[in-house]
């Protein structure tokens, strides 16, 4: 929205500013920050008064987290939501089509969380929200979507084609499998970050790390003159989507400040759904799609752990794991939370400084 003010310039004045994406980057960031650590503790007290008990806490989990963490509240996803899209719609172009799909994707997928996280407080049941498959039915419909609305905007070189990182030439024609393709990455990520938000700060952070590598990603393939030097793939209009990852970091710092151990509330399904789903949109949007496995490799083997325990567990009857995901196996073998936090923390930097590597790497 305060992109237009640039037609009050004359070209050399304040408003010319807000035609800088570096300069509404920095302004989404701040705008979500401040939102998020101005209405955080009023949204808290809401939530603790709504929900009474707070969120249920799975009987078969660790044994410390029934008393550490019994009566928090959940829901604080909300809190980025607001942050996330009132920064977004304030700092970003509005005749960005990539803009408005990574947004309406979050928003898609952060309803599905609400409904599962309603479902579970109300009936103080962790099992009690919606089914998996209704879940994965309405986010593959909005990952559908956002598959097809990403092929009509990206170029006919490289609409419905699958881009490998490292070989510029390399391009797979999926055509419209490329449809289903983006609906596995999109609904793929929003159920790993899911997975791991089971300690407080786990999640939040490497979704921070992770939207500002592709923050970085977006706004290099999104300037032909970037392109040209890295010698990868130009994708019109997605610098645009930097503002977007600018506002993640900035909203899920403001609900780090409460989710910090020890949380004042979760951020539930409503949160990690709404950000994983918007990791794998930016993902699609940008043509990075297996980068993102690379950058976002902690979600990657988080949800691979609970694949192996699933699949293990039912053909032999033994476990490989303590318990799943893999963080709560570390807790089991005696971890603190804060070091298990920490070092999936490092990990996830590693792993994002890995992906960003790849675009110089030709």
């Amino acid at each position: 929205m305060l992109y237009y003010l640039t037609a009050l310039s004359d070209g050399g004045d304040f408003f010319n500013l807000f035609r800088y994406l570096t300069f509404r980057s920095g302004g989404a960031f701040f705008t979500a920050l401040f939102i998020g650590l101005f209405f955080g503790r009023p949204m808290i007290a809401v939530l603790r008064r709504q929900q009474g008990k707070g969120q249920p806490i799975r009987e078969d989990g660790p044994e410390r987290h029934l008393i550490e963490k019994a009566g928090t509240p959940t829901m604080g996803g909300l809190l980025i939501l607001v942050a996330l899209t009132v920064a977004t719609l304030m700092w970003a172009r509005w005749d960005n089509g990539y803009v408005w799909m990574v947004l309406l994707v979050t928003l898609g997928f952060g309803l599905i969380g609400f409904a599962d996280d309603y479902g579970k407080v109300k009936r103080q049941n962790n099992y009690a929200g919606l089914s998996g498959r209704l879940r994965l039915a309405i986010g593959f419909g909005i990952a559908a979507i956002a598959g097809w609305w990403a092929m009509q905007m990206h170029s006919p070189e490289l609409s419905g084609h699958l881009a490998f990182p490292i070989f510029k030439d390399l391009l797979l024609n999926l055509s419209f499998l490329f449809i289903p393709f983006a609906m596995i990455v999109i609904v793929g990520a929003a159920n790993a970050v899911n997975l791991t938000d089971g300690l407080d700060g786990l999640a939040i952070m490497p979704v921070m790390i992770a939207a500002g590598a592709f923050g970085i990603i977006a706004y290099l393939i999104g300037r032909v003159d970037f392109t040209d030097y890295l010698d990868v793939h130009y994708v019109e209009g997605t610098g645009e989507v930097s503002v977007f990852c600018a506002a993640i970091i900035g909203a899920g710092l403001g609900f780090l400040w409460y989710n910090a151990p020890p949380a004042a509330v979760f951020m539930g399904d409503t949160g990690s759904l709404a950000l994983g789903g918007a990791l794998g949109a930016i993902a699609v949007a940008t043509k990075h799609e297996i980068v993102l496995a690379i950058i976002g490799g902690l979600f990657v083997v988080e949800a691979l752990s609970v694949i192996i325990q699933v699949a293990v567990y039912k053909r032999t009857g033994k476990r490989v794991f303590l318990m799943a995901p893999i963080h709560h196996h570390f807790e089991k073998k005696g971890w603190a939370e804060s070091t298990i936090v920490i070092r999936f923390w490092i990990i996830s930097l590693i792993l994002a400084l890995i992906g960003l590597a790849t675009l110089k790497l030709r």
